[in-house]
C-alpha cells in the first residue's frame, strides 16, 4: 500500500509538469488553432539558458525569473517573425513550419550546449521539511509550482483587462477587432505566455530526467495526451488532463506495462480519446451548419 501511494503521489508530481506543457499547447491552439510541435524543444532550450546562467554564478531563483522573461521574449518573437506571416498559408505549410521550429531549436541547443547529459539543480533541498518517504521535496515543490502557476494564470484571464482581451482575441478575433482590441498583439502575448510556461516546466523536469536536447520529447507526448483528454480548447481541462496522464503513466508503468513500454500509454490515450471523445472531457463540441 505504501508503494502504491508513493507511485500515485509521484504521478501527481509528473502530472504537474505535463499540465504546464499541456496548458502551453492549449494557449497556442486557442490563438492559432494549430498544435505547436516545437513547444517541448522551446522549453528544453530555455532550460539550457537557465543552466548557463546558474553555471555563470547567478542564484537559482534569479536565473529562474530571467529564463522565464527571456523565454517569453523568444516565443513572442517567433510568433511575430515566423508564425504571423503564415496566417493565411495552407494548414500543411503551417504544420511544416512548426516541425521546422522543432528541428531548429533541437539543433541549436545541441550546437551551443552539446549533446552530453548534464545535471540540473533542484531549487528544493532534499532535506526540506515538506519532503517525506512518500514524496521527495522536489516532487512536492513541483506540484506547488504547477498549481501556483495555474492559479496565477486563472486570475490573469478572469480578472484583468489584459487577460480578458487575450481571451476575446483568441476566441473571436473579428469581434475583438470591432471593440478595439489589437488582435496581433494579443496573440503575440499568448505565445509569450506559452513560452514562459514551457520554460517553467522544463526547469522543473530537468532535475528528474537530466538535461539534454532529447529531454522534452516524451514530456511533450504526455502533455499532448493530457491536452486531448482535458480538451484541446480548454485550459482547465488541459491541467486536469495533465494530472490524469501523470498518474496513469506512473501506475501503468509500475504495475502493468513496465517502464520500457509506458510511453505507449500516452499513445493509447491519444488514440482512444480521438476515437471516443475527440473534444475531450471539458472541450466544446463544434457544430457547423452546411
Amino acid at each position: 500500500m505504501t508503494e502504491f501511494l508513493h507511485q500515485l503521489l509521484a504521478g501527481l508530481s509528473t502530472g504537474g509538469i505535463y499540465a504546464c506543457v499541456a496548458l502551453a499547447l492549449v494557449m497556442i491552439y486557442q490563438a492559432t488553432h494549430h498544435i505547436n510541435f516545437a513547444q517541448g524543444e522551446m522549453a528544453m532550450f530555455s532550460t539550457f539558458l537557465a543552466w548557463m546562467m546558474i553555471n555563470a554564478g547567478i542564484p537559482y531563483w534569479l536565473a529562474f525569473v530571467l529564463t522565464v522573461v527571456v523565454s517569453f521574449v523568444i516565443a513572442a518573437a517567433v510568433e511575430l517573425v515566423i508564425v504571423r506571416p503564415m496566417q493565411k498559408a495552407p494548414e500543411l505549410s503551417i504544420v511544416v513550419v512548426f516541425i521546422g521550429l522543432l528541428v531548429i531549436f533541437h539543433s541549436l541547443a545541441g550546437w551551443l550546449f552539446g549533446y552530453t547529459i548534464k545535471q540540473f539543480p533542484s531549487p528544493f533541498p532534499q532535506d526540506a521539511w515538506y519532503g517525506s518517504a512518500l514524496m521527495s521535496a522536489h516532487e512536492v515543490g513541483t506540484i506547488f509550482v504547477a498549481l501556483a502557476m495555474v492559479a496565477l494564470l486563472f486570475a490573469f484571464f478572469q480578472w484583468t483587462p489584459l487577460g480578458l482581451s487575450l481571451r476575446a482575441a483568441a476566441q473571436n478575433p473579428a469581434s475583438a477587432k470591432l471593440v478595439g482590441i489589437n488582435v496581433g498583439r494579443m496573440l503575440m502575448l499568448g505565445w509569450g505566455l506559452a513560452g514562459a510556461i514551457g520554460a517553467v516546466a522544463g526547469m522543473m523536469v530537468a532535475p528528474v530526467v537530466f538535461l539534454d536536447p532529447q529531454m522534452m520529447i516524451g514530456v511533450l507526448l504526455y502533455a499532448f495526451a493530457g491536452a486531448l483528454i482535458g480538451g484541446i480548447d480548454s485550459p482547465i481541462g488541459a491541467v486536469i488532463g495533465g494530472f490524469i496522464v501523470g498518474v496513469l503513466e506512473n501506475l501503468m508503468g509500475s504495475y502493468v506495462v513496465g517502464t520500457e513500454l509506458k510511453l505507449s500509454v500516452a499513445l493509447i490515450l491519444i488514440v482512444g480519446v480521438l476515437i471516443v471523445r475527440p473534444q475531450g472531457l471539458m472541450g466544446r463540441r463544434i457544430v457547423k451548419r452546411v
